[in-house]
């Protein structure tokens, strides 16, 4: 009998010390993902996004392709709306796309690589191998990592990311603020390592073009062959035009920025008498066919003063003044249709679509395009961050 117990004790002593043996602790995990990262060719992943930011939540399809070494293709759908916005990155540069309205705006920007991104497996993968101080867990059939939110919105402070065991793979990814509140959630339904994406897979025209979304094939393709053809074809013509002649929208514009600046201010640095006053001799000249949207978040001591009809850059639009603790303007107009439209400044993640900051001398304007619609947030002294989430809440519903 005392054999009997003594073997069956062994017998468990080793079970438990092969069990400690084959699991890994986050230092043998972190390494491996340094490896994966360094050997990543291509991916295509595709989720759900939901932004806690405003009032409501508000929730996006997303679809990431990603071919090494710059090749990028993301697609943010809101499944309410039907509304599909494209960022591509391409040998020409950083363009976002509404194909629906055939519209493409054009980015000097390095983008992503000086901004991470949630959905993207390289931004995840290098927020845990970078930060030392992470936390490590396992969950069922998951790894956890908890570990610092680098992103360009200041007020997100940590995230939890959680990838399969066997291959890694992103399976969620929870960001939330200093108050530990959940404010963007990715939950990914499919993630697929070296997929080969169709040789049209990055082009912008391709992309545009409503009725034949490129795919991927099982044909390997040469990415940047295909885009040099693309170049030859006519896309690089687009970007010389659209960095070297700036559409009639963006003229106007730098041009009303600068009557912005005047010193003939009323007051409210979002806007100027000059500017108010130009824009009313304009106003009614065209009657507006979209719906005028409001903002569903205001910075606290922030209240709305006005609202006018204008014409802004050869458009019908509407214009909004806020003050208080902050003082900026909300300009809406719908331009025409452009091939490209070249956008100064710097790329700002809005979540939901791209958006450009462009710094005046006394202003700061955010410019971005949803459903058609161009927006423009002007004011001398609203936080970048607060910019954010009044653009965010822009999107969830009209007068």
């Amino acid at each position: 009998m005392r054999r009997i117990v003594l073997i069956t004790a062994i017998m468990m002593l080793i079970t438990v010390v092969a069990s400690a043996c084959g699991a890994k602790n986050a230092d043998s995990v972190v390494k491996e993902l340094d490896k994966v990262q360094n050997k990543l060719e291509s991916y295509q992943a595709k989720g759900t996004m939901t932004l806690n930011t405003s009032q409501q939540p508000l929730e996006y399809k997303v679809e990431v392709w990603y071919q090494k070494d710059h090749y990028y293709r993301i697609a943010l759908t809101n499944a309410k709306k039907d509304i599909t916005q494209i960022v591509l990155r391409n040998d020409d540069g950083v363009f976002v796309l509404t194909p629906r309205l055939n519209k493409v705006f054009r980015f000097q920007s390095d983008w992503p690589d000086n901004q991470g991104q949630v959905y993207l497996y390289q931004t995840l993968l290098s927020s845990i191998v970078l930060d030392q101080s992470r936390q490590f867990a396992t969950e069922n059939d998951s790894y956890v990592f908890d570990v610092m939110a680098n992103y360009q919105n200041g007020s997100l402070a940590r995230q939890k990311i959680w990838l399969n065991k066997e291959d890694f793979a992103p399976r969620k990814v929870e960001v939330s603020d200093t108050n530990a509140s959940v404010m963007v959630k990715v939950t990914f339904d499919e993630f697929n390592f070296d997929p080969k994406f169709d040789k049209n897979a990055f082009d912008t025209q391709a992309n545009l073009n409503a009725s034949g979304t490129p795919s991927t094939s099982d044909q390997a393709g040469s990415t940047d062959k295909a885009n040099n053809t693309d170049n030859a074809n006519g896309t690089d013509q687009q970007g010389k035009t659209s960095s070297t002649e700036p559409s009639k929208d963006n003229a106007a514009a730098n041009g009303a920025e600068d009557q912005q600046g005047d010193t003939s201010s009323t007051g409210d640095k979002g806007v100027t008498e000059e500017q108010g006053e130009d824009q009313a001799d304009d106003a009614m000249t065209q009657p507006l066919d979209f719906l005028e949207l409001d903002p569903a978040y205001l910075p606290a001591g922030v209240a709305f003063k006005d609202s006018q009809e204008i014409t802004f850059g050869g458009y019908p639009g509407i214009m909004q003044r806020y003050q208080g603790t902050y003082n900026f303007t909300i300009i809406q107009t719908q331009p025409k249709d452009v091939a490209v439209s070249y956008t100064p400044g710097y790329m700002l993640d809005l979540g939901f679509t791209m958006g450009s900051i462009s710094d005046g001398e006394e202003q700061q304007t955010l410019t971005w395009t949803y459903e058609g619609i161009e927006y423009r947030l002007t004011s001398a002294d609203l936080p970048e961050s607060e910019m954010v989430l009044i653009a965010q809440s822009m999107d969830e519903g009209g007068k």
